[in-house]
């Protein structure tokens, strides 16, 4: 035990380290190996938050698949904001109709890439949560990429949005061409073609995020324009007949 508690304490110390490298304004790194080494160490209990999120019905994503891979990123501070925004959420959640339609898209890339997997990023996110993100963008050049939550929610907010990626068999990122949460024109989904042609991400990384988007859509998922790790299950209008806010 003595040994193990040395070993998370130097992790710590090299997480703060990554953290404080290279850091820019709006897409402070996060390194998925370190991220992921701290979420073993993680306890196993149910978090108040997350014994309410099981209690209103929501699936948690690990729970699907030993296969498909969870590192919450906002439990974390290697997100946009620079802070852990997840105090009591270590678990990735989703609406029940939701979580089986990401089990479809992880059984379809299973079949299609047996080297792959998915990594969750983000999925459910409390209301409180979403009015952080926003009090950040508020009135900044970068507000487009996060929803106003005094208008009712965003996809997240309902648990029937999804953010994630590919990982290979070691454990590694397939790269996309952005880091996930980059609010850049880089990472669009609507224009990639032009992308390649601008140099500004290769024709590889454009393949990995179609074979992404391919099991994803396929499953029933929807993509969005900005953000090629985001896809939602269905509308908004929908989203708000089916299910409740998350507070």
């Amino acid at each position: 035990m003595k040994n193990t508690n040395i070993f998370f304490i130097l992790l710590t110390v090299a997480c703060l380290a990554v953290i404080s490298c290279g850091q820019t304004n709006n897409n402070p790194p996060h390194d998925p190996f370190f991220a992921d080494l701290i979420f073993a160490h993680l306890q196993n209990e149910l978090t108040p938050k997350e014994q309410e999120l099981e209690g209103l019905g929501l699936v948690d994503i690990s729970t699907l698949d030993p296969g498909i891979m969870v590192q919450m990123v906002y439990a974390t501070p290697y997100n946009f904001m620079g802070k852990v925004l997840y105090e009591d959420l270590n678990r990735a959640y989703l609406q029940a109709d939701v979580a089986q339609k990401l089990l479809k898209a992880y059984k379809t890339l299973k079949q299609l890439r047996p080297d792959l997997t998915l990594i969750i990023y983000d999925a459910a996110r409390p209301i409180s949560i979403q009015r952080e993100m926003w009090k950040m963008v508020a009135g900044t050049k970068w507000n487009y990429y996060v929803i106003n939550p005094e208008k009712g929610g965003g996809m997240h907010n309902f648990g029937a949005a999804v953010d994630l990626s590919l990982i290979d068999c070691t454990g590694k990122s397939l790269d996309m061409g952005t880091p996930f949460d980059y609010f850049g024109e880089e990472a669009n989904t609507d224009n990639e073609e032009e992308l390649v042609k601008k140099g500004l991400i290769t024709s590889r990384e454009l393949q990995h995020r179609l074979l992404l988007r391919k099991v994803m859509t396929e499953a029933g998922f929807c993509t969005v324009k900005s953000e090629w790790w985001h896809f939602n299950s269905c509308s908004l209008d929908k989203a708000k007949q089916l299910y409740k806010v998350i507070e």
